[in-house]
């Protein structure tokens, strides 16, 4: 696929994949739309882009309020008459232990991962299926496959991913629409800093995993392909992730057995 003019809105773009995603598509001279919380760093990734600023729209937002969703999508489109491709990006971790962990963090985390990516994703169908066009990407993870203890809620929201897009695929294919998911295993960023504890905190943590991850860079690169060949599902992921797949999936009570003793994360 040309990205040259099309219009792509990345949630989560102020750092991390998105921030990856805005360069990439930048790079081919795509008209964008970058949304997250921090404003500042949405100002700073936009001018690292270098594109004309009649071709970027900074959109700030907090996808877990997603009851302003459809506000948001009436912006957008007013501002660009279309959206070719959506990428729901936004995502947000925790690491701590069921019994340890308030059901309003368990809340914040769903309503980050999921509900305000699907609702987003409604708010924009309308638009795409008159149209009978349009790119539907989701980031989920490796952990939309597998599980690892303290992230409970985080896999939760993942696997919830997988059912919901899969079935919007079997809604909108017949229509022009094509939904991707796609599964990253450990990238560099700062997701494990920013993880939240059981209190909702900002955990402040390193992750080894993380730190040693694939460059986001690289991810980004494999997504846009991914597009490009109208992909349906990608894991973008090390030999160890992609291992735990497997053996999750041909093994489960094995792969219970050994991630009981060991962790991912």
């Amino acid at each position: 696929m040309n990205f040259q003019n099309k219009v792509i809105w990345i949630t989560g773009a102020s750092s991390g994949i998105g921030e990856a995603l805005a360069y990439a598509f930048a790079a081919q001279k795509a008209k964008l739309i970058l949304s997250a919380r921090r404003v500042d760093e949405l100002e700073r990734v936009k001018k690292n882009c270098n594109l004309p600023d009649s071709d970027i729209l900074i959109l700030p937002m907090d996808v877990s309020e997603y009851e302003l969703m459809a506000q948001y999508t009436q912006k957008a489109i007013t501002h660009f008459g279309q959206i070719d491709v959506l990428i729901n990006n936004a995502g947000l971790g925790h690491w701590s232990k069921v019994s340890d962990t308030g059901l309003g963090v368990i809340k914040k985390i769903m309503d980050t991962n999921f509900m305000g990516g699907v609702a987003l994703t409604k708010a924009v169908l309308p638009e795409m299926l008159a149209r009978k066009q349009g790119q539907i990407v989701v980031i989920s993870s490796v952990m939309g496959k597998i599980y690892t203890p303290k992230q409970s809620a985080y896999a939760a929201s993942k696997q919830a991913l997988h059912g919901f897009y899969n079935a919007l695929r079997a809604e909108v294919f017949r229509e022009g629409i094509n939904v991707l998911l796609v599964c990253p295993g450990f990238v560099k960023t700062n997701i494990a800093k920013s993880s939240l504890n059981k209190d909702g905190v900002a955990s402040n943590r390193e992750s080894t995993n993380i730190t040693n991850g694939l460059p986001p860079k690289f991810v980004a690169g494999k997504i846009l392909e991914a597009i490009s060949s109208d992909k349906q599902e990608i894991i973008i992921a090390g030999t160890k992730e992609k291992l735990a797949v497997m053996l999750n999936r041909f093994a489960p009570g094995l792969f219970a057995k050994f991630i009981g003793r060991n962790k991912l994360m």
